[in-house]
């Protein structure tokens, strides 16, 4: 139970009553505060609150901040991390949402003496959204390629877990997922569930453990929680049915303080779309067409969530819409051949094989690789150009980070097919901003336009494609200076062995390459067949 609530005089016995009368999945609040407490006085291992800002995790936040609340000072004996994962390319206003949410939590904790600190997480500079599209050329996420989740969100909350664990040992994760969000990850959690016990073993993390203390919750009882609304019931063609109304003379403050005001508009505005979990593994449901996710999220056809956004009054987000749609468009399998280059960045042409039960004799289905350096070059402009106007507007919104464009840059430098020996982010960064920033430069390396136009000049007379020499010029570089220049032999084959010219050179000499292997394996057939006659023919001559 609540020994003591050191909440505002007019709001704490409010508290107190809500607590001990409300209901939440057929069980008083105080049942589910009493819960929390005794997982978290039960042993010494630390909290790790996963919080996305959203209706679930603000939920989680509050439930466990009450619960620490009623407990004894003595009692409070243990860290609670709450982490929050930046993308980067968050939706803009739910950044200014989170960022001010983690700013009121961290600020109550040290009025109330709560052993809570608040931390945000970035992906590595060369794995975000941008250095992985833009630099390395990725294309945009689609259901069947959705290379963005793990590196962008997965990745930096373990690395996060992980630090804690070796700091602490063992750790307990706090979710807020509910078993009504999402049957998939309430399977999960089922099928991990310790015997007995509240927790359930994290399914990647080792000494890491999951505790869901809102899993049962409706999503009725998230929103009582947050009293942001009232519950009016209501008699329909359907029967009588409970209907939550807006009534904000019934919200309080938070107990970190701060209304939910801007979170109830942001779900209310989005057309009731859900919110992007806390994804701390694979298992976590994908955000997909969610409100809390990527403005740059390419996953479903229409962002649907920034159209509402846009159309309740943040007109100003309409250019990244438009942004975000143009990135789509590539994915249309009619585009593809267009925007990416026909060669893996392994600098092989790739194919689709049939499928088992498919005709083999059907046409192998070309798989195109990343997206070309010049289209690259476009949308970086595009962006950066964007930044620049939120910024004259005075908007606190930052699309591309500084390190990411050093990311960017080296990829471009060092690109496996299309190596930007013009090295042009430099160029086009001054074009827009008007200044530099501070570039770092390799003489060794500093091929520029005029070795380009002249070595081009010498491979056409020369009939030999001028990326190949670019590259094995780039490995010499590389290689200068050292006492071993050990593999150099293999790397220089490899480059060979690579796949150069139009993509109409490549498959001739594709089919070149198989005629010939399919004459050697007749010819071979011809020898040894001619070989076990001459066999036979000596056998006979030994009997007659």
């Amino acid at each position: 139970m609540i020994h003591e609530l050191k909440l505002a005089e007019d709001l704490a016995e409010e508290y107190q009553e809500f607590i001990n009368i409300e209901e939440f999945a057929n069980n008083k609040l105080s049942h589910y505060v009493a819960d929390v407490q005794r997982v978290y006085c039960a042993d010494n291992r630390p909290w790790v609150i996963g919080y996305s800002g959203g209706k679930d995790s603000s939920a989680v936040m509050s439930l466990v901040y009450i619960a620490l609340l009623g407990l004894k000072k003595e009692q409070r004996h243990k860290p609670i991390f709450v982490v929050s994962s930046d993308t980067l390319v968050e939706t803009p206003v739910v950044v200014n949402h989170i960022k001010d949410s983690l700013a009121a939590i961290q600020k109550g904790a040290q009025r109330d003496n709560l052993p809570i600190t608040c931390h945000k997480v970035v992906p590595k500079s060369d794995q975000t959204f941008w250095s992985s599209l833009l630099g390395k050329g990725y294309p945009a996420p689609t259901r069947s390629f959705r290379w963005c989740t793990e590196r962008m969100k997965i990745d930096p909350v373990s690395d996060f877990i992980k630090s804690k664990v070796s700091q602490f040992d063992e750790v307990i994760v706090v979710l807020g997922s509910r078993s009504q969000e999402s049957a998939s990850r309430a399977q999960v959690i089922a099928k991990h569930k310790i015997d007995g016990s509240r927790l359930a073993r994290h399914t990647t993390l080792a000494n890491a453990f999951i505790y869901t203390p809102i899993d049962t919750w409706a999503v009725d009882d998230v929103w009582k929680i947050l009293r942001l609304c009232h519950l009016e019931t209501k008699e329909t063609p359907l029967g009588t049915r409970n209907i939550w109304k807006d009534n904000y003379d019934l919200e309080w403050e938070n107990p970190w303080g701060g209304k939910n005001l801007v979170l109830w508009n942001l779900y209310k505005d989005s057309s009731g779309q859900g919110e992007c979990p806390m994804v701390i593994d694979e298992t976590t449901p994908s955000c997909g067409n969610s409100r809390f996710g990527c403005w740059t999220c390419t996953v479903v056809t229409k962002d649907r969530a920034m159209e509402s956004l846009i159309q309740n009054g943040e007109e100003w987000m309409s250019p990244l819409l438009e942004f975000r749609n143009k990135l789509s468009m590539t994915t249309d399998p009619a585009n593809k051949a267009e925007y990416r280059n026909h060669k893996r960045r392994t600098g092989k042409v790739s194919y689709q094989y049939a499928k088992e039960g498919e005709d083999i004799a059907v046409e192998r289905k070309h798989v195109p690789g990343p997206y070309w350096l010049k289209y690259r070059r476009q949308w970086l402009r595009e962006l950066l150009e964007l930044d620049k106007k939120f910024k004259s507007e005075g908007r606190e919104i930052e699309l591309i980070t500084v390190p990411e464009l050093h990311a960017i840059r080296q990829e471009w430098i060092h690109d496996p097919n299309e190596p930007d020996w013009d090295d042009s982010l430099p160029t086009l960064f001054r074009e827009i901003y008007g200044y530099d920033l501070d570039w770092v430069y390799d003489d060794n390396a500093s091929f520029g336009k005029d070795d380009a136009q002249l070595i081009q000049e010498l491979c056409e007379h020369f009939d030999i494609t001028p990326e190949m020499i670019m590259k094995l010029i780039e490995l010499e570089v590389s290689m200068e200076g050292l006492s071993r220049r050990s593999g150099i032999s293999n790397k220089i084959a490899s480059l060979l062995k690579r796949d150069w010219g139009s993509l109409e050179e490549i498959k001739l000499k594709h089919a070149s390459l198989q005629s010939k292997a399919e004459f050697d394996i007749h010819q071979n057939e011809i020898e040894r067949y001619n070989e076990q006659l001459a066999d036979l023919d000596k056998q006979l001559q030994k009997e007659f």
